[in-house]
């Protein structure tokens, strides 16, 4: 059975993973182009520098290349995490969660955004090509990581004290919220905020690019989790009508 699901998973991850590429090839990558121009002009206002000695040049990869990769790259997303969040589900079924499989899917799909996805996006948001400093990648990535970890330890205490709470449904969401927001709330504020967007860039380009970049993870964990719920709901009604026969 869990061979099944894994199975399950990592197709319609693929499948899901091309449907939030499709969106991302016609909403997200015009607002990179338009950063990307912005960039360029930038630095062909600038003053050259001469290179230091030995200095290469670096491989540039040209953008028709980098969208026909956007797919690639998205589908191999869909992959992995379709894979791993069947064996999710497989483990949560009977146990957390909706009993029926359309809803426990839809429920570790919408979870998986908010913990992996939002809660960290909320505090460091993505940024176009163009805004950045190189020399602190490593310590942005650090902290986005950090901020990633902090969502999926909120939902596991979420987890553990809604099972806790003996009262009515009410009062175990309204304790599972709590529980969530609590740490999710004190590592936005204990946090350092990076805020690098150089002084004339467009609001409306920064913004719609976030938008883009967010959309597309909405996308995906969508897609995922109705199509997951979906193909399951039909086997579970399948291999029911099969016992009844």
């Amino acid at each position: 059975m869990i061979r099944t699901l894994v199975v399950r998973g990592l197709l319609l991850g693929l499948l899901a993973g091309l449907v939030a590429g499709g969106f991302a090839f016609f909403v997200g990558e015009p607002r990179i182009d338009s950063a990307i121009a912005l960039e360029e002009a930038a630095a062909a206002a600038a003053p050259a520098e001469p290179e230091p000695a030995g200095h290469s040049h670096d491989v540039e990869i040209s953008r028709p290349v980098q969208k026909a990769g956007l797919f690639l790259a998205t589908g191999l997303y869909g992959l992995a995490v379709g894979g791993v969040c069947a064996l999710v589900i497989a483990g949560l079924r009977g146990r957390v969660g909706p009993r029926n499989e359309g809803g426990l899917a839809l429920a570790v799909a919408g979870t998986a955004f908010v913990a992996v996805i939002l809660v960290p996006f909320l505090k460091y948001p993505a940024n176009p090509p163009a805004v950045g400093d190189p020399e602190t990648i490593n310590s942005r990535t650090v902290l986005y990581v950090v901020m990633l970890l902090v969502g999926l330890a909120a939902t596991a205490v979420a987890v553990a004290v809604s099972r806790r709470i003996a009262a009515g449904s009410w009062q175990r969401w309204i304790g599972a919220v709590a529980a969530f927001l609590v740490p999710v709330i004190a590592a936005w504020v204990l946090l350092p905020t990076i805020n690098e967007v150089p002084d004339g860039f467009p609001a409306t380009l920064l913004w719609e690019f976030r938008v883009a970049s967010l959309g597309t993870q909405l996308v995906f964990w969508a897609a995922f989790g109705v199509l997951f719920g979906w193909v399951s709901e039909r086997a579970s009604r399948r291999a029911d009508a099969l016992v009844a026969a």
